[in-house]
């Protein structure tokens, strides 16, 4: 199958929309997250890692049709918390695929993957990984699985940024500070993902606020 651009725009907090072919996957929206209005979007499909109120609030989205869906979707089952589920619940892992670019959203992600997780989720051209501490994984965490994963570009998300955020999560800083400074590269809301990108950390500016 023919290579396809996957295109991510960052809405806030833990929501994207991937755009391939013209088909939109909203992911993760959100309800009540500081500093930032309520997720409205418009999709062509909806996906959520689990149903917290900042990320499965689907409330405000309008669902389209009629387009065929063109990624494949791999489910890597995980748990909010490093306590099996307990303190938390559970967390899906989704990477969508689209011709030969794959982009992975770790949701909550609350633990260390295993090496079957790993194995499970497979090779990514990018991930979407929340790096803010707290509610999941903390920017050690963040980086032990991105390296783990060895995707290309690594998204940062779920963290605090001035009044946007969770005043109980880390900054963004906590985690790109992990990184050499000449791989850390800024962006608008929305990147496109290619094969063969330079390894680096995207930071995107949220198109939400």
């Amino acid at each position: 199958m023919e290579d396809l651009n996957m295109t991510i725009t960052w809405l806030g907090h833990s929501c994207f929309i991937l755009e391939s072919g013209g088909f939109r996957a909203l992911l993760d929206p959100y309800h009540e997250v500081p500093g930032l209005p309520d997720t409205e979007a418009e999709a062509d499909a909806v996906y959520c890692s689990h149903d917290h109120f900042d990320h499965g609030y689907t409330e405000k989205v309008r669902l389209t049709s009629g387009r065929e869906n063109p990624f494949s979707v791999t489910e890597v089952q995980t748990f909010h918390d490093d306590k099996g589920g307990t303190l938390r619940g559970s967390n899906v892992i989704r990477k969508f695929t689209a011709g030969g670019v794959s982009v992975a959203h770790f949701g909550d992600l609350g633990h260390p993957l295993s090496p079957e997780q790993l194995a499970e989720l497979g090779g990514c051209d990018a991930i979407l990984i929340p790096v803010g501490g707290f509610y999941t994984i903390d920017a050690a965490g963040a980086k032990a699985a991105a390296d783990a994963v060895g995707a290309s570009v690594v998204v940062p998300m779920h963290y605090r940024d001035g009044a946007v955020g969770f005043d109980v999560l880390s900054t963004l800083d906590s985690f790109t500070g992990l990184y050499p400074p000449e791989q850390v590269k800024r962006y608008g809301s929305s990147l496109t993902i290619e094969k063969g990108m330079e390894k680096q950390v995207a930071v995107l500016t949220a198109a939400g606020r």
